[in-house]
């Protein structure tokens, strides 16, 4: 089958509004956890994830950080501007690169009240370390689906410890309630370290220090990649088939050690296990960039490393993960690169072929959603049994929901 024209009816399903977990559970691996293997589906509670998987997993994170990207703006009137931070302009390398800028940065946007910004320039007034922050925005340019904004503040910090005096952590749109304080903590994985996405990468949400001290007793080796998750991870497929619909493209930051140790992993026959969609995406992205550098379609000075959406599909090729891995690691040795920093706006669907990645730990996805398609990928038309299960089984659906562990068919 074209893979474009995968009618997106084939992933919908009826999510009842008591399913959606509004608030987590506490302690954070008290949830409960799926695990599907070779068409069997069991369950038990998430503190117990070690033991459903080998001794000498190579499990992978996305240590992204959540960034208070919501910025409310009153103006004299008492009505409210909402500026959402989507993303940095492309006049930057890449996010922590724009995190880290001083007095002034631009960003694209989302505005909420757009109609009401009538001023020139928007300006908030916050106390930060016992003195007054002036936080001004001003529109430099109008998008169709963004306002590219320049922010200017008045003391040296980074634009990152801005958001965080100045902004409001932005919660999933489907959980239909305000931010509060707690989720400045619960919406954040443990090991976050890098300021970047506007939505967490919820499979990590449920580990704690107990289950890392479980992983660590059968040699489970603990690694991390960096993809900045953006807004259009909650953006649902809304055309007939998913040719119509454009993925969201993200940062990732990857560096030549981690992939030096994913290639020995591999070599030693190790299993590849990822935690969330986002370290999917990455791994998974990793491997079609090797090939692009096998065919000679990159060089340096141009962007054309980046993958794009049909890439996977149009792009033939017969190398194997490891050798792809190592055409990579080569390549960056001869740059000397110690980080690969490009986007991916790889879209993983039923009929894409998993090059790298074992298994997922993952949460339960909105209908209709390319996170839907991606688990697909791993367990094909059995996703539909596995979502039964969960909603005849009173799982907790969604961002604070519970997890599941899926091994490919």
């Amino acid at each position: 089958m074209n893979v474009k024209q995968i009618p997106i009816a084939d992933f919908i399903y009826q999510l009842p509004e008591e399913k959606i977990a509004k608030y987590p559970l506490q302690p954070r691996d008290g949830s409960k956890l799926l695990v599907y293997e070779n068409g069997n589906i069991s369950e038990t509670v998430f503190k117990s994830i070690a033991d459903y998987l080998p001794e000498n997993t190579f499990l992978i994170f996305n240590n992204t950080k959540v960034v208070e990207a919501r910025i409310l703006f009153e103006k004299n009137t008492g009505s409210i501007i909402e500026i959402f931070c989507l993303e940095p302009s492309e006049i930057y390398s890449d996010i922590t690169a724009a995190m880290l800028q001083q007095n002034k940065v631009q960003w694209k946007c989302l505005v909420g009240g757009a109609k009401k910004w009538k001023e020139k320039i928007l300006i908030k007034n916050i106390n930060y370390n016992n003195a007054v922050l002036e936080l001004s925005a001003k529109i430099i340019e109008k998008k169709n689906d963004y306002f590219l904004i320049e922010f200017n503040w008045n003391t040296n910090i980074s634009f990152a410890e801005v958001l965080h005096a100045a902004g409001i952590i932005p919660l999933p749109p489907y959980l239909n309630r305000k931010a509060e304080v707690i989720d400045a903590i619960t919406y954040q994985t443990i090991y976050a370290k890098y300021d970047g996405s506007v939505a967490a990468p919820t499979a990590g949400l449920h580990f704690t220090e107990d289950v890392f001290n479980s992983l660590r007793k059968k040699n489970i080796s603990v690694n991390n990649i960096t993809l900045h998750v953006g807004a259009g991870t909650f953006m649902p497929v809304k055309s007939e088939t998913i040719e119509g619909h454009e993925m969201h493209s993200e940062f990732i930051d990857v560096t030549i050690y981690f992939i030096k140790q994913l290639l020995n992993a591999l070599k030693q026959k190790q299993k590849i296990i990822c935690v969330g969609t986002t370290s999917v995406r990455t791994i998974e992205t990793l491997y079609w960039i090797g090939v692009k550098i096998e065919n000679g379609k990159w060089k340096k000075e141009n962007a054309e490393i980046a993958v794009k959406q049909w890439d996977t599909y149009e792009m033939n090729t017969s190398l194997t993960a490891e050798q792809s891995l190592q055409k990579l690691i080569d390549w960056m040795q001869q740059n000397n690169m110690r980080q690969l920093i490009t986007k991916t706006q790889i879209i993983i669907t039923p009929y894409y072929q998993l090059k790298i990645v074992d298994g997922i730990v993952t949460n339960f996805h909105q209908p209709q959603s390319t996170l839907l398609l991606l688990i697909s990928a791993f367990v094909g038309n059995n996703w539909k049994k596995i979502y039964n299960y969960a909603s005849a089984n009173n799982f907790r659906f969604l961002s604070y929901g519970d997890s599941s562990l899926l091994w490919k068919e």
